[in-house]
């Protein structure tokens, strides 16, 4: 699990200094295009997938939570006076968090509903992994929806 934080960390960067030259709405839109497809991947998820394919979609999750996250924050950041970053900042940092409780609260009611009050033993792997794959299509296509709203918001240059 630790490869989409890697990949994050290393990308997040380079991510935030192309879109100080490219428009950061187009680098955006293509993070939350590449986090889609990488959780369409996930959705794939079934008891023969390999160690590998999981790493590798975790993987592709952090380049476009890389290539999402610092354009977009430089787009947040540059579309205020100076005097506001603070104010900017903050509601930044409590839109992210309640995007985070949000799909959280989401993926335990899939669990509730699915699966119930258990404890995960073999005889409910087949529910679980019909849960994942059901959170995982269910946020994949809020994240190609986001794609869109990404890409409409105004240019900063």
């Amino acid at each position: 699990m630790i490869s989409q934080p890697i990949v994050q960390a290393f990308f997040s960067p380079f991510a935030g200094r192309l879109s100080d030259r490219i428009e950061p709405r187009i680098v955006a839109s293509v993070g939350m295009a590449l986090t889609a497809v990488g959780l369409f991947l996930l959705a794939a998820l079934n008891e023969k997938t390999t160690l590998g394919f999981t790493v590798a979609s975790l993987a592709l999750l952090g380049f476009g939570f890389a290539f999402f996250s610092s354009p977009n924050t430089n787009a947040v950041m540059s579309s205020v006076e100076n005097r506001f970053y603070g104010m900017a900042s903050g509601t930044l940092s409590t839109m992210r968090m309640m995007g985070m409780v949000f799909s959280m609260g989401i993926t335990v009611l899939m669990f509730s509903i699915y699966i119930g009050k258990v404890q995960i033993t073999p005889e409910y792997y087949p529910a679980f992994l019909r849960c994942l794959k059901l959170g995982f299509t269910f946020f994949a296509i809020l994240c190609f929806g986001g794609i869109f709203a990404s890409l409409a918001r105004g240019k900063v240059r």
